[in-house]
């Protein structure tokens, strides 16, 4: 399902459902003010205002109230959804409202609807917030499951963007073809996370990543055990003894067709463990199902190297994903042991569970070895974030603050919640080994951070920043606006990144 354009006056379409935003009422009156509701409420006869009378439609976020046969529309029902205050309604709350409407609609067996964006956007940031919500509202995570509800799903969305046409304009058609590329590739990160660690193996993701790059014209490499014993990247290699399953870092590489007019080099780390047992430092049993995820990080960045095929900035970005299994094998190493990373620092093992650092490690060196000016790497790495920032705002972590603030303003331009984390010189003490140059772990106390310390040794100078997703790579509850399960989160922000840069 891809939204289409309709210039067309809302109340003649002609529709199974009309969904359109409606806001809280201004102080001291009985309905909202604004020109779109005294509009509909003319239309349906006064009853949009008699709803905000009784009560029964209050406009807050996401409440919403559906009518049949409304008078005065051409549609066989009319959706309202609420969109908070009309003065703090932003791009963020249109695709959150725009997914609502998607998700409340299918649920009732709705098959086509039209939706009305509102807000004082300009209309072709409106037709992309919308498109973006639509379409990251329609995934499903059922991927396996045989009693499948074919009556829910939705054909047909038009959004309704004016009764002119003359109106529109290339603006708004790339604005629109820019975001179902986004939101395309926000969905294949969640496909890929939603698998199974039995269908997708460290092999299987070399083989996806490989079709993804045949697909969509990009360079593919992949480093196996020799190649990697060759470099000497002996942290990845150690988290990969205890597994049958061979390791392997994917290599996908963007080159623009012109030549660059800077020496910018975008490098894109994802830590792609496919399933995480802990190792010998086993997890605890209860939850350990969702271990599966601990690959969102890779899977986010072939799923960005997707979108950036298709949009073509004009810088150079790679991305390199190293991907293993962390599994309590014989061969598995232990806690103790000792392993010599690609930069040549040698690494203590404290806790085999602190596997993600270890396997970003060397491929944060193999990408400053790669030419990277610039390097981002996300991973579901700590329970710790979770502790501090809960499932709402990704860890972010840098050590060059102009970098920091232009990843930052590209997650709030793309309604993604991301929060600074601190890197005080004095974390680093945490980590000390009086055996190794480092720990893989510190102690209890600010464990994302000092998680986050680990990976800065190996960007060194690099300006890097780290996005912590272990909090918000998985929907551990559904929302109104997005099913239960893998959300993709960070996809829009680092395309954003890459397309800014």
């Amino acid at each position: 399902m891809t939204p289409i354009l309709i210039w067309q006056s809302a109340e003649s379409i002609s529709t199974e459902a009309l969904a359109i935003v409606v806001f809280e009422k201004d102080a001291g009156q009985e309905v909202p003010g604004d020109d779109l509701f005294r509009r509909f409420d003319a239309l349906t006869e006064g009853l949009l205002g008699e709803l905000y009378r009784a009560g029964e439609c209050t406009g807050k976020m996401l409440d919403a109230v559906l009518l049949h046969r409304p008078r005065g529309l051409a549609a066989r029902r009319l959706l309202l959804v609420g969109g908070g205050k009309r003065e703090k309604f932003n791009s963020a709350e249109l695709r959150k409202a725009a997914g609502a409407v998607l998700r409340c609609l299918k649920g009732r067996g709705v098959h086509e609807f039209a939706f009305l964006p509102a807000g004082r956007l300009p209309l072709a940031r409106q037709i992309a917030a919308a498109v973006e919500g639509l379409l990251a509202a329609d995934f499903e995570p059922d991927t396996y499951k045989t009693d499948k509800k074919d009556d829910k799903r939705i054909d047909r969305v038009s959004i309704v963007a004016g009764s002119s046409p003359e109106a529109a304009s290339d603006k708004v058609d790339a604005a629109l073809e820019r975001a179902v590329t986004v939101t395309q590739a926000q969905n294949f990160a969640r496909e890929l996370i939603n698998e199974p660690a039995n269908h997708l193996t460290p092999s299987e993701l070399v083989a996806r990543a490989q079709k993804t790059a045949v697909d969509c014209g990009l360079d593919f490499d992949v480093l196996d055990a020799e190649r990697m014993q060759a470099l000497k990247m002996g942290a990845l290699l150690g988290v990969a003894q205890g597994s049958a399953e061979p390791p392997a870092l994917i290599v996908l590489r963007y080159r623009p067709a012109a030549v660059p007019s800077s020496n910018t080099h975008l490098g894109l780390v994802g830590k792609a463990v496919t399933f995480d047992s802990g190792g010998i430092s086993i997890k605890p049993a209860e939850g350990m199902e969702k271990m599966k995820y601990d690959m969102a990080g890779g899977a986010t960045m072939i799923a960005v190297m997707r979108a950036l095929a298709a949009l073509k900035p004009s810088i150079r970005v790679s991305a390199f994903i190293p991907t293993v299994e962390n599994m309590p094998g014989s061969r598995a190493q232990r806690p103790g042991d000792i392993q010599t990373t690609m930069s040549g620092k040698t690494v203590e093992v404290i806790n085999t569970d602190a596997e993600g650092r270890l396997i970003l490690a060397d491929a944060l060196t193999y990408a400053r070895k790669q030419g990277c000016s610039h390097l981002i790497d996300a991973a579901t790495l700590t329970g710790a974030i979770v502790v501090a920032l809960g499932h709402t705002n990704v860890g972010v972590f840098s050590n060059d603050q102009a970098f920091l603030d232009q990843v930052l303003a590209s997650a709030k331009e793309c309604g993604e919640k991301m929060w600074p984390m601190p890197l005080d010189d004095e974390y680093k003490d945490q980590l000390k080994s009086i055996i190794a140059d480092l720990p893989n772990t510190g102690s209890r106390w600010g464990g994302a951070i000092t998680a986050a310390m680990f990976l800065k040794e190996f960007a060194d100078t690099t300006p890097w920043v780290h996005l912590d997703i272990a909090g918000t790579a998985w929907l551990e509850e559904a929302k109104p606006y997005m099913p239960k399960g893998p959300s993709g989160v960070a996809v829009r922000t680092l395309i954003d990144v890459a397309m800014d840069m």
